[in-house]
C-alpha cells in the first residue's frame, strides 16, 4: 500500500492520489505511517505523499490531515523513532502547519496545551512544533471561535492559549524546553510577563543542577522585555536560598536533611552568576537594568535587592570594562550610606522604634568574601579593588605635626573608619582564601606603602602586619618584593620605616635572605646625609636587637609586643641557633655604638630603645650597661667634690651661630636608671642563685655614679649651671638659646634623678628629703622659665612638655602619697605631704601623661608602648585620683589655703575626666575591668556585676559633688569645676544601658538639674544642656523638649513686637536672660536640625518603598494608610512647628541666633516640601492623604509662614536701624561702615532662600491639592513678600529725612564723600 501511495504521489497531479486515499479508513493511515516511521523506511516521504492527497482547501481534508499531524505528534512522543526519522517527520510537520486553516490551528494548539497541563509528554520532541503553531496562529487573520466569543487568531493566541498554558502545571522536566519555545514566539510585553512570572515560580520545583540552564534560557528570553522581572525574580530567589541555607546551618546540627550542601550551592551561584554576565556583555539594555536595581536598593529600602548572591553579581560585572567605575561608585556609596544609617541609627531611640534593624552591607560583602572559596575566580578581581577602593577613599587624610588628622568631621568619622576597615577586612580575608591573588594584593599594599610617604598609611601597614601575621612561610615566595621594598626605606618618614619593619618583622625570622637585604639596607642607611635615613636604620637595628634572642635570655613574658610567629610550625631558632643569635646582635650592637657620635635626636632614639631591648634580650645586658657606662663618663665629672657633677658644656654643639643639644644628657640618665632598675629586679636575683660572679661591676659603678649625681644637685646653685634669674632665656640670641637647653637638661635630670631615689628609697626619710630637695631645683628653674616666657612672650615654656617620670613611677607615688595609710611609712612619707607643690607636680604629670595617650595613642617612657601595661597605670592612677577628689573636695582644701597654683582637688578631678575619654576612646573592650578596678570593695567571690551597675555607682558619686557646688553661694560658684564635673557625667553616662533603670534614673536627675538650678555661667548650661539632649535622644525624639525650652527662650528675650507681653513658662530654670541667647537658643537648634535630618532620612526611605512597591493597588489601599512611619513623621514636624513658631516671634540679637534660624527653618520647609512631594507620588497609587497631614498643612499656613514673613521685616528693619545709626557715627570712623554693610549682607543673605522655600512648598502643595482632590490651600495665604510695591508715605518720610540731612551737612568731607562714587561712574 505504501508503494502505490509513493508512486501516485510521484503523478503530476494529485487527483488519483487523493482519490485512493479517500477510500482508506483514518485508522489504517495511522497504522501504516506508524508502521513505516517505526522500521525507519522512507516515512518522510510516505508524510509527504499523503498531505499532498489531503489539501487544506477542502474541509474534510483539512481534518483527515490535522488526525494525522496529531498521529505524528504521539508517534514522535513514543520515542519509537530513530533520531533521523524524527528529525524528518518534525521538519515535514513544521513545513505543514501555516497551510492549516485557523480553526484547526486553535484545535491544535489546544491539544499540546491539554497534553502539558495533564503531564501526558514523554519525552518532549514534539514541543518543538509549539512556536511554529503559535507563530502561525499570529499571523492568522480570520475570526476564529475560542471558547464562548469569537476573537481574532492574534488575541486568541495572545490572550487565552498563553494564560492556560501558564496558568496550568508544568511537568519540571519541560520547564527548560517550554521556556526555551518562548524565545521563538512572538510576544506582547503583557504576554512577556505572564511567561517570566510562571517561570519564576518554577524555580522552587527544580533540582538545584536544573536552575542554571533555566537562567540562561530565561535570560535569553529576556531580550523580549521584562529584563527587570528576570533580574529581580533570580536575585530574590538566591537570596531566600541563602538565607534558609545560613538558617540550616546556624540551626540544630542534628538535622539529617539539609536540603542543599553548601559546595553545591555555590557552585550553581556561580554559574548562575557567570551566566548573567554574559547576557549582559550581549545586551547592554540588560546591564543598565542591573545597575538601576543597585541604585534603587542604595536609595530605597535594599533588603530585597542587596544580598550576598547581588552583591557577587555586581562585582562580577565590574570585569565588563563599559560597567567597572560605575558599578565600584555605586557599591562604595552603598557601604558608606549603609554605615552612616547605622550610625542615625544608633543614636536615635526614635528611629529605632521605627526601623526594624536589618543586616548590614559590610556583613554581606564579607559573606561574599566566605562564600568565594568556592571557585568563583571571577569575582575576586572586584573584591580586591573593591577593598582597595574603599581603604584609599575613607582611610585618614592628613599628617600634621606627624599625628594623623581626620579630614572629616567628628560624626562623619565613625562611618569612614568603618568603610576603611572593611576595605581591609575584604583585603585580608581575600588573601586567606585565593592563593592566585596572594602576590597582587601584596604589591599593592607594599606600593602605597612607599609611594604614599606624605600622608598617613597606618591603616595599610596594619594590613600588611594581619598579612604577614596570618602566614609568614606564605609570604617566602614573595620576598623578592619586599626586599625591593627595602630598598627605599632611607628615603620613608620614620613613622612609616617603624611600622614597616613591625609588620614585616615574622618574616625576619623566618628567611634569611629577607632578614640579610635589610641588614644590608640598615647599614647603608647609618651613614646616610638624611637624618630620618640614619633614624630609620637605628629604629631597625633596634627591632632585630628586640626579636632575636640570645641563649639565656629570660622569657619574654612581659614583652609588650607579641612577635605572632603562630603560622610557623618549624623552630625558629633551627635554620641558625642562639649562638649564631649572640654574633649577629653583637655585630648590631657595634654598628649601634658608632651612632652614638651622631646628632642627638639619634642618640634620643637608641637610648629610649635599649630599655627594651634589655628586656628582650637580657643577656645583651652586660654590652648595652657598658655602652652607656661610657657614654655617661664623657659628661660625668668624677671629682667628688666637683659642682656641678656634670658637664653640661660637652652636651651642647656650638657650630659659628648655630646653637643645638648634642647629648640629651636627660634621656642618657633616664635609660640607665631604667635597665639598672630592671637589670637588678630581674637579672641579678638569679645571678646570685647561680654563683657571684665579677661581672656586676658595671652595675656597681653606675649605682655609685647616679648616688654622687644626687647628693652633688642637691648642694648645687642654679648659679652653678650659670642659670639663675638673671640669665638670658630669650630664643633670639645664642647664649639664650644655650641657657634654654641647659635649662631643660637640669630639669630633666632632676625629674630622673626623683625617680631613682624615691625607686631605691625603701621608704627611708633621708632618700624622701633628697628627692623633694631635687623637686625643689627641678621648682626654681621651671618657676624661672615661666617668668621669663611671661615677660618675653615667647614659648619657651613648651621646652619642658614631656616629663621623664615613667608613667609607673607616676602611678606608685600617687599611690603612696595619697593612699598609703602603712604605720612603717607615715614618718617618711610626711616629708613629701607637706609639701603642697610636690603633690601638685605628681598629679600635673599624671595629667601630662593621660594627656598625651589621648593624642598619640601611647605614652613616653618604658612600657608606655605596652597597652597592657599603660592600662593597668592608668586603674590604679584613676582609683588615686578618685579617692583624692572624693574625701577631700576642691571647697574644702581651699578654705584651707590660698596658694597660688591650681587646687589639687581640681586637677584631680581634670584628671579623672581625660582619663574616662581616653579610657573609652583606647580601651573601649575593657571598660569592665577598668570599673571593676575602680571599686575598692569589690571581692573576688562577689557575684558579677555589670558595667552599668558599676558606672552608675561612679555617677552617684559625682552627682553628690555637683550638687554640693551648686547647693553653695553665688559668689563661691566655682565655674570650672562645675564644668568638669558635667563632662565627666557625660562620659561614665555613655556606658549606662538605654534601656535599663539606672539611664532612666540619670536622665531624670538630668532634667531636675535643668529645670531647678539657674546660674547664669554659659558655659555650664551649655555642658548641662548637652548632656540633657544626649540622653534624651536615647530615650525617646527630644521635640518635646525643644517646644518647652523655645516658650522659655521666647519668654526670657521678648517678642518682636515690642508692644506684646509674652506669658513667662519656666519649664527649665536653666533658661535665663544671660544663657537664653546665643547659648541655649544654638544648641536648641542644632538639636532642631538633627530632628530634621531624621525626618528627612525617613521620608527619602519611604519614597524608595513607594518607588519599588509591587503591591497591587487594591491591597495597597488597604494596608498602606496608617503607615507608623508616616504618622510619627506628621508629628515631628508637627511638634517642630510649634518649636518654630515660638522662636520666630522671640526678639533674638542679631547675630550667629538669626542666622542659624533662618537656615533651619529653610530646612524645614525643604522638609515639609518633601513629605508633599511624597504624597504626589503615595497619590498616583490611588491613596488619598492622611487627615493629620491636612492638620500638618494648616498648622504650616496658620502658625509658620505669616510669623516667618513678619520675622523677616524684623530682621531687615533692624538692619536698616544699625545701618543708619552707623551712617551717624560716619564722621567719626569712617571703617564702621564698610564692616556694618558687610554683616547686614551676611544677616539678610539667608532670607532670600527661605523665601524660595516657602514658595516651593506652597507650589506643591498647590499640585497636591489637584491630585488629591482636598483644598489645601484653603488654610494658607500666598506669600505677597515679593510683590513690588511702593509705599508713598514712607517715600515721601525718607526724602524728607534726606533733604533735611543735605542742609545741614556742611563739611566739606562729607560732601567729597558723596561726590566720589559719582566720578567714578563717570569714568567707566
Amino acid at each position: 500500500m505504501d508503494q502505490k501511495i509513493l508512486s501516485l504521489a510521484a503523478e503530476k497531479t494529485a487527483d488519483r492520489l487523493q482519490k485512493f486515499l479517500q477510500t482508506l479508513k483514518e485508522d489504517d493511515l495511522a497504522n501504516l505511517l506508524q508502521n513505516q516511521a517505526v522500521k525507519g523506511k522512507a516515512a518522510g516521504a510516505l508524510l509527504r505523499a499523503i498531505f499532498k492527497g489531503f489539501p487544506c482547501s477542502e474541509e474534510a481534508g483539512a481534518l483527515r490531515r490535522l488526525k494525522i499531524y496529531s498521529c505524528c505528534v504521539q508517534l514522535l512522543e513514543s520515542g519509537d523513532l530513530q533520531k533521523e526519522v524524527a528529525s524528518e517527520i518534525i521538519g515535514l510537520l513544521m513545513l505543514e502547519v501555516h497551510n492549516f486553516p485557523g480553526a484547526l490551528l486553535v484545535e491544535l494548539a489546544n491539544e499540546f496545551v491539554d497534553a502539558i497541563k495533564e503531564g501526558n509528554l514523554t519525552n518532549g520532541k514534539s514541543l518543538e512544533l509549539l512556536p511554529i503553531i503559535f507563530t502561525a496562529l499570529a499571523t492568522k487573520k480570520e475570526d476564529l471561535a475560542y471558547g464562548k466569543g469569537e476573537l481574532s487568531g492574534e488575541e486568541c493566541k495572545k490572550k487565552q492559549l498563553i494564560n492556560t498554558l501558564c496558568s496550568g502545571r508544568w511537568d519540571h522536566q519541560y520547564v527548560i524546553q517550554l521556556t526555551s519555545m518562548f524565545k521563538d514566539v512572538p510576544l506582547t510585553a503583557e504576554e512577556m510577563e505572564i511567561v517570566v512570572e510562571k517561570v519564576l515560580t518554577m524555580f522552587s520545583k527544580l533540582n538545584l543542577q536544573e536552575i542554571p540552564p533555566l537562567v540562561y534560557q530565561l535570560l535569553v528570553l529576556s531580550s523580549k522585555g521584562s529584563r527587570k522581572r528576570v533580574l529581580e525574580g533570580i536575585i530574590a530567589f538566591f537570596n531566600k536560598l541563602d538565607k534558609q541555607h545560613s538558617e540550616e546551618q546556624s540551626g540544630d546540627e542534628l538535622l539529617d536533611f539539609v536540603t542543599v550542601p553548601s559546595g553545591e550551592l555555590r557552585h550553581v551561584e556561580g554559574t548562575i552568576i557567570l551566566h548573567i554576565v554574559f547576557a549582559i556583555k550581549l545586551d547592554c539594555e540588560l546591564g543598565r537594568e542591573l545597575l538601576k536595581l543597585l541604585k534603587a536598593g542604595q536609595q530605597g529600602d535594599f533588603s530585597s535587592n542587596i544580598c550576598p548572591f547581588s552583591i557577587a553579581l555586581f562585582l562580577s560585572v565590574t570585569r565588563i570594562q563599559r560597567y567597572e567605575e560605575q558599578v565600584f561608585d555605586l557599591l562604595k556609596s552603598l557601604v558608606i550610606k549603609s554605615f552612616k544609617d547605622l550610625q542615625l541609627l544608633q543614636g536615635s531611640k526614635f528611629l529605632q522604634n521605627l526601623v526594624p534593624h536589618r543586616c548590614c552591607v559590610s556583613t554581606m560583602i564579607l559573606e561574599v568574601v566566605k562564600n568565594s572559596v568556592h571557585s568563583w575566580d571571577h569575582i575576586t578581581q572586584g573584591l580586591v579593588e573593591l577593598g582597595f577602593i574603599l581603604m584609599d577613599s575613607y582611610g585618614p587624610k592628613k599628617i600634621l605635626d606627624g599625628k594623623t588628622i581626620e579630614a572629616s568631621s567628628g560624626l562623619s568619622r565613625m562611618p569612614n573608619q568603618h568603610a576603611c576597615k572593611l576595605g581591609a577586612n575584604i583585603l585580608l580575608e581575600t588573601f586567606k582564601i585565593h592563593e592566585m591573588i596572594r602576590q597582587e594584593i601584596l604589591e599593592q599594599v607594599l606600593n602605597r606603602v612607599v609611594t604614599r610617604g606624605s600622608s598617613p598609611i597606618t591603616h595599610f601597614i596594619d594590613l600588611l602586619s594581619n598579612i604577614i601575621m596570618y602566614s609568614p612561610l606564605v609570604l617566602q615566595s614573595c620576598s623578592s618584593k619586599v626586599t625591593e621594598t627595602f630598598d627605599y626605606l632611607s628615603f620613608l618618614p620614620l613613622q612609616t620605616v617603624q611600622g614597616l619593619l613591625k609588620a614585616v618583622q615574622p618574616l625576619l625570622k623566618v628567611s634569611l635572605s629577607i632578614r640579610d637585604s635589610l641588614i644590608l639596607v640598615l647599614r647603608k642607611a647609618m651613614f646616610a646625609s638624611q637624618l630620618d635615613a640614619r633614624k630609620s636604620a637605628v629604629a631597625g637595628f633596634l627591632l632585630l636587637l628586640k626579636n632575636f634572642k640570645v641563649l639565656g635570655s629570660l622569657s619574654s613574658s612581659q614583652c609588650s609586643q607579641s612577635i605572632g610567629i603562630s603560622q610557623v610550625h618549624v623552630d625558629v631558632h633551627s635554620r641558625y641557633n642562639s649562638v649564631a643569635n649572640e654574633t649577629f646582635c653583637l655585630e648590631i650592637m657595634d654598628s649601634l655604638r658608632r651612632c652614638l657620635g651622631q646628632q642627638a635626636d639619634v642618640r634620643l632614639m637608641l637610648y629610649e630603645g635599649f630599655y627594651d631591648v634589655l628586656r628582650r634580650n637580657s643577656q645583651l645586658a652586660n654590652s648595652i650597661m657598658q655602652t652607656l657606662l661610657s657614654q655617661l663618663k664623657q659628661v660625668y665629672e668624677p671629682e667628688p667634690d666637683m659642682l656641678p657633677p656634670l658637664k653640661l658644656e660637652a652636651c651642647i654643639l656650638t657650630q659659628g651661630d648655630q646653637i643645638s643639644l648634642q647629648e640629651p644628657l636627660d634621656c642618657l640618665l633616664c635609660c640607665i636608671q631604667h635597665c639598672l632598675a630592671w637589670y637588678k629586679s630581674r637579672v641579678m636575683p638569679l645571678q646570685q642563685e647561680e654563683e657571684e660572679e665579677e661581672e656586676e661591676g658595671f652595675y656597681q659603678d653606675l649605682d655609685d655614679m647616679l648616688e654622687s649625681i644626687t647628693s652633688r644637685m642637691i648642694k648645687s646653685e642654679l648659679e652653678d649651671f650659670e642659670l639663675d634669674k638673671s640669665s638670658d632665656f630669650s630664643q633670639s640670641t645664642g647664649i639664650g638659646i644655650k641657657n634654654n637647653i641647659c635649662a631643660s637638661l637640669v630639669m630633666g635630670v632632676c625629674e630622673v634623678l626623683i625617680e631613682y631615689n624615691f625607686s631605691i628609697s625603701n621608704f627611708s626619710k633621708n632618700k624622701f628629703e633628697e628627692v623633694l630637695s631635687l623637686f625643689m631645683c627641678y621648682k626654681e628653674l621651671s618657676d624661672t622659665l615661666n617668668e621669663k616666657a611671661g615677660k618675653g612672650k615667647t614659648k619657651m615654656a613648651n621646652k619642658t612638655n614631656d616629663s621623664f617620670l615613667s608613667m609607673k613611677f607616676v602611678s606608685d607615688l600617687l599611690t603612696a602619697l595619697f593612699r598609703d595609710s602603712t604605720q612603717s611609712h607615715e614618718e617618711s612619707l610626711s616629708v613629701l605631704r607637706s609639701s603642697n607643690e610636690f603633690m601638685r607636680y605628681a598629679v600635673s604629670v599624671a595629667l601630662q601623661k593621660v594627656q598625651q595617650l589621648k593624642e598619640m595613642g601611647h605614652v613616653s617612657g618604658p612600657d608606655g608602648q605596652n597597652p597592657e601595661k599603660v592600662f593597668q597605670n592608668l586603674c590604679d592612677i584613676t582609683r588615686v585620683l578618685l579617692w583624692r577628689y572624693t574625701s577631700i573636695p576642691t571647697s574644702v582644701e581651699e578654705s584651707g589655703k590660698k596658694e597660688k597654683g591650681k587646687n589639687i582637688s581640681l586637677l584631680c578631678l581634670e584628671g579623672l575626666q581625660k582619663i574616662f575619654s581616653a579610657v573609652q576612646q583606647f580601651y573601649q573592650p575593657k571598660i569592665h575591668q577598668f570599673l571593676r578596678a575602680l571599686d575598692a570593695t569589690d571581692e573576688e567571690e562577689e557575684v558579677e556585676v555589670s558595667v552599668t551597675q558599676r558606672a552608675a555607682f561612679q555617677i552617684r558619686q559625682f552627682q553628690r559633688s555637683l550638687l554640693n557646688i551648686l547647693s553653695s553661694q553665688e559668689e563661691d560658684f566655682n565655674s570650672k569645676e562645675a564644668l568638669l564635673l558635667v563632662t565627666v557625667l557625660s562620659n561614665l553616662s555613655k556606658l549606662l544601658e538605654p534601656s535599663s533603670t539606672q539611664f532612666v534614673q540619670m536622665l531624670s536627675w538630668t532634667t531636675k538639674i535643668c529645670k531647678e538650678n539657674s546660674w547664669e555661667d554659659a558655659s555650664f548650661c551649655k555642658g548641662l544642656m548637652n548632656l540633657l539632649f544626649s540622653l534624651h535622644v536615647l530615650c525617646k525624639s527630644p521635640v518635646t523638649l525643644l517646644r518647652d525650652l523655645s516658650q522659655d527662650i521666647h519668654g526670657h528675650i521678648g517678642d518682636i513686637d515690642q508692644d506684646v507681653e509674652v506669658e513667662k513658662t519656666n519649664h527649665f530654670a536653666m533658661v535665663n536672660l544671660r544663657t537664653a541667647a546665643p547659648t541655649v537658643c544654638l544648641l536648641l537648634l542644632s538639636q532642631a536640625e538633627k530632628v530634621l535630618e531624621e525626618v528627612d532620612w525617613l521620608i527619602t526611605k519611604l519614597k524608595g518603598q513607594v518607588s519599588q512597591e509591587i503591591i497591587p493597588e487594591a491591597s495597597s489601599q488597604a494596608t498602606l494608610p496608617n503607615h507608623p512611619i508616616e504618622k510619627a513623621i506628621i508629628i515631628q514636624l508637627g511638634t517642630l512647628l510649634t518649636f518654630f513658631h515660638e522662636l520666630v516671634q522671640t526678639a533674638l540679637p542679631s547675630g550667629s541666633c538669626v542666622d542659624t534660624l533662618l537656615k533651619d527653618l529653610c530646612k524645614m520647609y525643604t522638609i515639609l516640601t518633601a513629605l508633599v512631594r511624597y504624597y504626589l507620588q503615595v497619590c498616583q497609587h490611588s491613596r488619598g492623604i492622611p487627615k493629620n497631614m491636612e492638620k500638618l498643612v494648616k498648622l504650616s499656613g496658620s502658625h509658620l509662614t505669616p510669623l516667618c514673613y513678619s520675622f523677616i521685616s524684623y530682621i531687615q528693619n533692624k538692619n536698616s536701624k544699625s545701618l543708619k545709626h552707623t551712617g551717624e557715627k560716619k564722621k567719626e570712623k569712617t571703617a564702621a561702615g564698610p564692616t556694618a554693610m558687610a554683616r547686614a549682607l551676611r544677616e539678610t543673605k539667608p532670607i532670600p532662600n527661605l523665601i524660595f522655600a516657602i514658595e516651593q512648598y506652597e507650589k506643591f502643595l498647590i499640585h497636591l491639592s489637584k491630585r488629591s482632590k482636598v483644598n489645601l490651600m484653603q488654610h494658607i495665604k500666598l506669600s505677597t513678600s515679593r510683590d513690588f510695591k511702593i509705599k508713598g508715605n514712607i517715600l515721601d518720610m525718607v526724602l524728607q529725612e534726606d533733604e533735611d540731612e543735605d542742609e545741614e551737612g556742611t563739611a566739606s568731607e562729607h560732601e567729597g564723600q558723596n561726590k566720589e562714587p559719582a566720578k567714578k561712574k563717570r569714568k567707566k
